[in-house]
């Protein structure tokens, strides 16, 4: 369950009742969850508990579907890996299903994981991937090296909305993390496993060679 509670068709405000009925037809989502595509649909019920925030999202997803300069292919591919680089299965899993909807090929959206020895990208597919790690993996801490490669294959307006549109989905991926929401509602695996019962608690003890 996402970790915030959420808002139902009824108590939500004006513009979340109209997303709700596009997508979830004349059901309460917090009651019967679910959207066409699979996912539970707690995205939107958790975010329209502050309604000019739930607003101020939806207005962001309508940027990229407006008259972009930036190829949707180059723009998936970005959306894509910042969605696996930042760990986010939510992210991660919709825009695989969105790269198809643009024309990847099912070799390219595969190789996202790893795409620095994948042989199926384009030299600016490759700038583009490159430059999103240096978003998302290094907080912005772009080499030149890569920026220089992305300036050869796109304009200044290219770079900008791609540069706002993976900054805009890697934060997504974090609240969605953060929150648990949609498909990210999972345990940390990171925890301690537990040791045969009478070990020892010195860990070190195996690789100590003076008590060896």
């Amino acid at each position: 369950m996402p970790r915030l509670k959420q808002i139902g068709k009824d108590a939500a405000h004006p513009n979340a009742q109209a997303i709700y009925k596009l997508l979830f037809k004349d059901r309460d989502p917090v009651v019967s969850p679910g959207t066409d595509t699979g996912t539970p649909g707690n995205w939107w019920t958790v975010f329209a508990v502050v309604p000019d925030a739930f607003d101020h999202a939806v207005a962001g997803f309508q940027f990229y579907r407006g008259k972009r300069k930036l190829d949707p292919k180059l723009r998936e591919l970005g959306q894509t890996r910042a969605g696996w680089a930042r760990g986010s299965q939510f992210v991660f899993s919709q825009h695989c299903k969105a790269s198809r909807g643009v024309g990847l090929s099912e070799e390219q959206i595969q190789s996202v994981p790893h795409w620095q020895v994948a042989e199926c990208y384009s030299p600016v597919e490759r700038a583009v991937l490159a430059y999103t790690d240096g978003m998302v993996l290094q907080g912005g801490r772009v080499a030149e090296g890569i920026f220089t490669a992305l300036k050869k294959h796109l304009s200044d307006e290219e770079i900008l909305e791609l540069t706002y549109i993976v900054g805009m989905y890697d934060m997504h991926a974090m609240i969605s993390k953060a929150l648990r929401l949609e498909y990210d509602d999972v345990d940390d695996r990171i925890v301690e496993v537990a040791a045969p019962t009478g070990a020892s608690t010195d860990v070190m003890r195996m690789v100590d060679t003076e008590k060896s």
